[in-house]
This record gives structure tokens, sequence and C-alpha cells, in this order.
């Protein structure tokens, strides 16, 4: 069991009665608190949630509608992205209980900061390298729309400005990161046909191969709902058209694509995690057609080339630079 979860079960008393855990490990937590709803972003953990408590888990950016007696906040890596929860969470608790659980390596520490506009936290419990924080709301917010904590900003491309609309949490929030910046110095001679965006973040690869090549399908596919809503929201600003999915990594992908482009995520909160692009590269071929191309952005220090020729086919290193290396293989 997650070690932020166990915490909460040495207080197991507190949180008997109706309440919200949000963005929750896909544990047994909602089996040990039956009284217990979830609310997800990230694909996987849902879909985990979903299989063993049908029904008890809510997914999307937007908390469910029902009313709860209280909440816990299971401390998410942006710092954007706790203001925005918490403020959506408090609005709805005047007089009752908001809690935060966190792992101190993650700064829950410091984060319990952001309770301080609610009324007086106070530290509930230090176990397992975790800390549990309360507030009783006593000064609730009025709700903040998600849309207005947006951050825009514009890429010069070849083919005239692109406007990039990123949401708090998703990576790289409001500025181009220097892999996908080189990725995008590098899209020349991609196949027709249909292209998957990998790890779509804001948009900014998908909306771009949009531009480029408007005659192409495209779909942006990634775990994490509020990194989907940005990628809309930016292609609606760009007035383009393509396919926005969420879901656990490249078995959601759809199949007989022509291309695939990624810059791919290997950090799950604080924690590094390779595994969504190393199943990425092992099962690429499955997701291509015949000659379908797989082009990759990544630090240079990952060796990714062994487990795509070793999955896909012979690889060659397109360009290189500021740390990273873009990979290209096709399908035989």
């Amino acid at each position: 069991m997650d070690t932020r979860s166990e915490v909460l079960l040495r207080q197991a008393q507190l949180f008997q009665g109706s309440m919200l855990l949000v963005g929750l490990a896909a544990d047994d937590l909602l089996g040990r608190l039956p009284n217990a709803r979830g609310w997800s972003w990230h694909a996987g953990d849902q879909a985990a949630l979903e299989a063993r408590f049908p029904g008890r888990s809510h997914f999307g950016v937007t908390a469910p509608t029902e009313s709860f007696d209280s909440a816990v906040l299971f401390l998410p890596k942006s710092k954007d992205l706790t203001g925005y929860l918490l403020n959506a969470l408090a609005s709805r608790l005047a007089g009752r209980e908001l809690y935060l659980v966190g792992e101190k390596r993650s700064g829950v520490e410091s984060a319990a900061k952001q309770l301080n506009p609610f009324g007086k936290p106070r530290k509930l419990d230090s176990a397992r390298h975790c800390q549990l924080w309360q507030v009783t709301v006593a000064n609730a917010p009025e709700p903040v729309a998600l849309e207005s904590l947006a951050e825009e900003y514009e890429l010069p491309l070849t083919e005239g400005p692109l406007k990039v609309v990123s949401l708090p949490g998703v990576f790289s929030h409001g500025r181009l990161d220097r892999g996908t910046a080189l990725l995008l110095e590098h899209l020349d001679h991609l196949p027709s046909g249909h292209m998957l965006d990998f790890g779509c973040g804001a948009g900014v690869l998908g909306a771009t191969v949009k531009r480029r090549y408007p005659d192409n399908r495209v779909t942006l596919l990634d775990v994490d709902a509020f990194a989907a809503a940005s990628s809309r929201l930016t292609l609606a600003a760009n007035g383009l058209e393509a396919e926005v999915l969420t879901g656990d990594g490249i078995d959601a992908a759809p199949m007989d694509l022509n291309c695939i482009l990624t810059n791919p995520p290997f950090h799950t909160g604080v924690h590094t995690d390779y595994q969504a692009t190393e199943n990425l590269l092992r099962k690429a071929a499955k997701h291509l057609q015949k000659s379908g191309e797989l082009r990759v952005v990544a630090n240079s220090f990952l060796r990714y080339q062994p487990l795509i020729e070793e999955h896909l086919g012979p690889c060659a290193i397109k360009a290189e630079g500021q740390g990273f290396r873009i990979y290209r293989a096709k399908r035989g």
C-alpha cells in the first residue's frame, strides 16, 4: 500500500464519513474506507480503481458534483496544480475538514502553507516519511475556473506562430522544454497517414504536425486528464482539429499508425519511472503499419537505441544537442 495511504489509516477514525480522496494511489484505500470516493486524473490509476471499486472513483479535471463531508488531497508534484485543487476543495467545504498528505521529500511541509488562506492548519501525523495536515475551512474561497489558470505562449514556426495553452500540472507548464524544441526542428519527411503524438502534454507536437501536414489524421494521447484538456485548448486556439485521448500508455493508442512522435515522460511525481516509455518502445511495432516510423527525443543518457533496435528495427540518431538525441526507426 502507498505510504501516504498508510498514514491516513493510522488516523482512520477521522475518515469514516463521506469523503473525497483526491489524487489517491491505486491501492486498497477505498476498500478500507467504505464511505470514501476517489477523484483521479491519471488514466492508469483510474482504470485500476474502477476495476477494483466500480463507480467509486471520478475521472477528470474538475471535482465530482456530489457533496462530501471532508476531503484529502494527496500532494501532487506541481505547486500550481496543488493550488487549483485546494481551491476547488476548500470552496465546497465551509466549516468542514480539508486534509493534505504527502511525502516529506515531495515538499509536503512547504505545501501545507498553501492551506493558510482557508484557516489554521495543523500537522496531525508524521510517519512513513510522510506528513498529514488538517485545516478546518473557516474562509471558503470562491472557486477559480481552471481555464483562468492556463498559461499561454507562442512558438515561431515556419508555418506561422503556434499558440500553446498549458494548464497547471502539465509537463513544462508555460514554456517549451528543450527536448521538444529539438524535435520541432526535425519534423521533416514524416510519412503521410495517421500520426500519434504520444505523451502529448500541452499538444505542442500534435498541433505542429497537424498544421504542417493538414491532410494527415493526428491523434494525441496522454495518461493525464489535465494534459488532454491542455491539448484540446491548444488545438482550439490554433483552429486545428485532431483526436485527443486519455489512456494508460501505448496500449490505449490506435492501431495501424503511420508515425509515432514522442518526447516521452520518465518521471511520475518525484519518482523516476521509465515503464511507460519502455513499454512504448517494445510495442511500437504492433501499432505501426509496415514502414511506419517512430521518432523519439530523449535525454542522451537514456539507452533507448538498443531497445528500439530489438523490438522495431534499425535505429538511427537523427540529431542531438543540449543533452538530447532524436532516434528514428521504421518498422520493417
